[in-house]
């Protein structure tokens, strides 16, 4: 058993350790078909082998040959550590600053077997979310980890880590790129070949930016989502009774079932792994609902959604009726054009299904998986008439739901406490509460009942058991509540109520993080949906406003090439200096998306920037004026 010192000593090579092979004991990544050339494997290979010296060529290179025939990448399963992989207190990791401490600790957490989907190729969740390509890439990043000080910076390019280079203690110090490729040429198909050749990789969101916290953080989303669902849909917070019927508890979309506990209603979940749910149930579970309505007129579902991961539709995420999931795993691999193709004929089933239910009465939207978006590829009827380039004959999630939630500044603020301690955990959360309840008797009713919905959460979060890896936890605030919150667990650390660091984050998918058309911004209309200003301004905004690392990434939540978002870590250790930093980023954080937003002619946002403008005179946003008379336009227009 190998330990932290060993781990952060650098690539393993004398002696070679032993290839042990793939684990039998630990779920494994669909196996990918990059169709690579002759030229292309011979490649892939000259690739994975500059990690290691030539004495060693002779003995990889007929390994990483069979890893690329077998499972379509070279994930050099050699190199995958014998020690147990978790989120170990940040006093253990052999370093020289703290700031690296915490980006190894978070690290770890992401490839933790109790929280990745498939630890042994590195991917965290999504079906291909990807911490690192290779586990030599692990071996050298936390060893430079060990080895920075507080005047350099890591460089990584899509899970390669290109180095440490001088810097400024008010650096980063880890600056993360993943899948940065050139527009014209980022399409799935070239990704796939791209990832096979180790010169790019799929970061996801929070599992190439190291700051996955395990299922809590889409338990806690999808547990608002339903529960504003029922305020637009059903008019009423109270869902005793009524049904959410949806697909998916693998990965993420496990999340569902819980969320729909903690928000009250009946959750009827599809699935067809055994893995994720035994016994498996071979009815779609949409049509069976359609069967028992056209039977006897009853409508049993009042909600309905699908967190299925169409982002990655013909590689595992997405499963096609007819074959069992033994079936569609070889087919996938044998077969490739066949399975797309009964991919795409279980797709329009599933919008047939859909449609009869919600012409019925049943209310559903897309959940910001390119479910629609593939479905429309597939020839599925969910074209809306007249509707923009964004727009579906169902709205997606942040169209009808979260987007003006977005608009008003709340988004997912996340916090992990560095000592592994559960106490300093329900400290904090205790901290977060307080620190909301007070905010809360000075707002609107529209903002109040956000905070009463997290307030609720945070209380309740011990009774929901929701921690897995490391001592973490997540709640929705708007910009005034995460910079309270940030300064008030930083002060809490100084008098020493809270033991260790806390690192705080949150989720990419969030008011600034992401630009993403269907989904994060697709309730933009001014034409701006498809451009990815947003986030690339708040990567390099958060990267000089104080935090520790940061991370921009092409795609996540609707898939490659589909999406441009980022993320950050910042550690606060108690010090002015972490206060500052955490009250100079976050402002900017959220009030970069808000004022975004506003520009684009949402009202929530424009009433929520102006408001942190008066709070803040040096923010000083240019406003929108309206049109406040359509014809004006029209005479224009008619020349």
């Amino acid at each position: 058993m190998s330990s932290l010192k060993e781990i952060c000593s650098g690539l393993p090579l004398d002696p070679l350790p032993s290839n042990r092979g793939r684990d039998p004991d630990v779920p494994h990544a669909p196996i990918r078909t990059p169709n690579l050339t002759a030229e292309e494997k011979r490649l892939a290979l000259r690739n994975a082998l500059r990690y290691f010296p030539p004495s060693h060529h002779a003995t990889l290179a007929p390994e990483f040959a069979q890893e690329l025939w077998q499972y379509g990448h070279i994930y050099m399963y050699r190199f995958c550590p014998t020690l147990h992989m978790r989120a170990y207190p940040i006093d253990q990791y052999p370093c020289r600053t703290r700031q690296a401490a915490s980006i190894m600790l978070m690290i770890m957490n992401n490839l933790d077997p109790a929280v990745a989907q498939f630890p042994q190729e590195l991917v965290t969740y999504g079906g291909n979310g990807q911490v690192f390509s290779n586990w030599a890439q692990f071996h050298l990043v936390m060893h430079y980890l060990s080895e920075m000080t507080e005047e350099q910076t890591l460089v990584m390019y899509s899970g390669h880590p290109m180095g440490l280079f001088p810097s400024l203690p008010s650096s980063p110090r880890a600056i993360i790129t993943n899948g940065m490729v050139i527009p014209n040429y980022s399409s799935k198909n070239q990704y796939e070949k791209m990832f096979a050749l180790g010169v790019s990789m799929y970061g996801q969101m929070t599992a190439g930016s190291y700051c996955y916290i395990g299922p809590q953080g889409i338990v806690h989303g999808t547990m608002l989502t339903v529960l504003n669902a029922g305020r637009r849909y059903l008019g009423s917070d109270d869902l005793r009774g009524r049904v959410l019927v949806t697909s998916g508890l693998g990965g993420m979309s496990g999340a569902q079932a819980k969320a729909a506990v903690i928000a009250g209603c009946i959750g009827v979940i599809a699935e067809v792994s055994e893995n994720f749910l035994l016994p498996r149930h071979n009815d779609p579970g949409l049509e069976r609902l359609l069967l028992e309505y056209e039977r006897t007129g009853e409508l049993l579902v009042d909600l309905g959604s699908d967190q299925t991961s169409l982002h990655n539709p013909y590689n595992g995420g997405y499963y096609p009726v007819r074959l069992s999931f033994h079936q569609a795993n070889q087919l996938m691999t044998t077969d490739p054009n066949r399975f797309r193709t009964m991919v795409q004929e279980s797709l329009r089933r599933q919008i047939k299904a859909i449609n009869k239910l919600s012409d019925a009465g049943m209310f559903f939207w897309d959940y910001g998986n390119a479910f629609l978006l593939e479905a429309q590829r597939a020839g599925a009827e969910v074209e809306k008439v007249g509707g923009g380039a964004t727009e579906f004959r169902y709205p997606s999630y942040v169209q009808h739901i979260m987007g003006d939630i977005f608009s008003l500044g709340f988004g997912p603020f996340r916090w992990v406490c560095t000592s592994g301690d559960p106490q300093d955990l329900s400290i904090t959360d205790n901290i977060a509460a307080t620190v909301l309840e007070e905010i809360s008797a000075s707002v609107n009713n529209q903002i109040r009942q956000q905070y009463n919905d997290n307030i609720r959460w945070i209380r309740e979060a011990g009774k929901h058991k929701m921690v897995v890896g490391s001592q973490a936890r997540i709640l929705y605030s708007d910009q005034k509540g995460r910079v309270c919150i940030a300064l008030a667990i930083n002060q809490a650390i100084a008098d020493g109520r809270v033991s260790a660091p806390v690192v705080i984050s949150r989720d990419h998918h969030d008011v600034s993080g992401t630009d993403s058309p269907f989904r994060e911004t697709s309730n933009v209309y001014d034409g701006s949906a498809f451009c990815a200003d947003m986030a690339v301004q708040n990567f390099v905004g958060d990267a000089f406003r104080g935090a520790t690392w940061v991370a921009l990434h092409n795609g996540g939540g609707v898939g490659w090439g589909e999406v441009m978002n980022g993320g950050f870590g910042l550690l606060l250790d108690g010090s002015e200096e972490a206060a500052k930093r955490a009250s100079l980023m976050l402002n900017w954080d959220v009030s970069n998306g808000v004022a975004r937003r506003c520009w684009s002619g949402n009202s929530n946002a424009y009433e929520t920037i102006q408001r942190t403008m008066e709070g803040n005179r040096q923010l000083r946003v240019t406003m929108p004026f309206p049109v406040q008379d359509e014809r004006v336009l029209d005479r224009a227009l008619q020349g």
